[in-house]
């Protein structure tokens, strides 16, 4: 609940996330571990047959050590890790892999994509922005549908009415027309979702202003992580990954599968497990200090943040990440700015284009506001 201008009482939308997330997320750091321990026996115990995804960055840290000590615990039989390496990897992460599986006495198998990052990136393009943002430019390059409809679309009365024209117009276009006009499929406006182009302010005007000189796509995700992570985990009743609702973007939405998304069933039976779902970052900071986690170079020496896709153009930290990175491994900051170097350059771009149309919205207004100042209303005679 918010109060409104004039004091009356709004209430405050909140997602499922939100609103059905179990009690165990409220819990102090020590409390919500057991929980999760709990949870994560419980579960292996129904699914022995499970598979475990390891990045070897900080959430996996924290992750296998929850999963290792709970088999301890519980007396539970092995799973299986595997470590998904895109071919652009930090030798601080593959180093750490090792050093982990050593740790806790199992085996972490590497898996390589058969297109690596390289070869996808030239046939496809490279990501920019986000995974979304990415997907949408790349149908609107391919599709050629003029940036002109969302006017069209804006200006209508009848927006739906419009909608459909457009979709007579440009057929096979769909997807590309919701982007464009921020709607959905029956024309309704939909300006506030992740899925439409102005998820990122200005995008839409940037992109007519500045068009891309490169193909933009995610689909080296898809070949150098999503491909091969269907392949490894196949044949497994349980896929265990670490993803944290903190992280922010996709992660925090909720999904058809499972609204709390800590535990469900996927479409094709499968069964998902996110133990740190609902893990914060303070929580991680506690488990890291208690239980005296050490992480890769990449965050005690290197000083990241986040690891990941190493230099992947959708974090918006990639080109300073590749500063942190590069007095200890140039040639792969090299390799990193070979692949993904127009992206980064338009993603400063882009920036710059959003500090000055930032910057004279916040003139015009200043403008405006002292137009309306009270001084400027003539006085009223008694």
């Amino acid at each position: 609940m918010y109060t409104g201008f004039f004091g009356e009482m709004k209430e405050t939308y909140k997602s499922k996330v939100y609103t059905e997330r179990p009690d165990y997320a409220d819990f102090n750091a020590p409390a919500k571990f057991m929980a999760i321990q709990s949870i994560v026996a419980k579960r292996l115990r129904e699914h022995p047959k499970a598979i475990c995804s390891y990045s070897g960055g900080a959430d996996s840290d924290i992750m296998i050590d929850v999963i290792e000590r709970t088999r301890e615990v519980f007396s539970l039989p092995p799973i299986k890790y595997v470590f998904f390496n895109t071919g652009l990897e930090m030798k601080a992460i593959k180093d750490h892999v090792k050093d982990t599986a050593e740790k806790y006495g199992v085996e972490i198998e590497e898996c390589r994509p058969k297109i690596n990052i390289v070869t996808a990136s030239r046939i496809h393009g490279i990501p920019f922005v986000s995974k979304i943002m990415s997907s949408g430019l790349s149908e609107w390059q391919k599709k050629k549908v003029p940036l002109s409809i969302a006017e069209e679309y804006e200006q209508a009365e009848d927006k739906a009415a419009k909608r459909k024209e457009l979709k007579e117009r440009f057929p096979k276009c769909e997807s590309v027309i919701n982007f464009l006009c921020c709607c959905n499929s029956s024309g309704e406006p939909r300006p506030n979702i992740q899925l439409v182009i102005n998820s990122s302010k200005y995008m839409r005007d940037f992109i007519g202003e500045y068009p891309p000189d490169f193909q933009i796509s995610a689909k080296c995700c898809d070949y150098c992580k999503k491909k091969v992570a269907y392949d490894a985990q196949k044949d497994y009743d349980m896929i265990i990954t670490g993803e944290r609702r903190a992280e922010g973007g996709m992660r925090s939405v909720p999904r058809k599968d499972n609204t709390a998304l800590c535990f469900g069933q996927q479409s094709n039976g499968q069964y998902r497990l996110r133990p740190l779902y609902y893990v914060t970052d303070q929580d991680k900071a506690w488990y890291k200090e208690y239980y005296n986690i050490r992480y890769s170079d990449a965050y005690e020496i290197y000083g990241l943040k986040r690891t990941g896709c190493c230099g992947c153009p959708i974090s918006y930290r990639a080109v300073d990440d590749l500063e942190l990175i590069r007095p200890y491994e140039p040639n792969l900051v090299k390799a990193a700015w070979n692949i993904f170097g127009k992206s980064y350059e338009y993603r400063a771009k882009y920036n710059d284009y959003k500090a000055d149309r930032r910057k004279a919205e916040r003139e015009r207004k200043k403008n405006i506001d002292g137009q309306m100042g009270l001084e400027n209303f003539p006085k009223v005679l008694p």
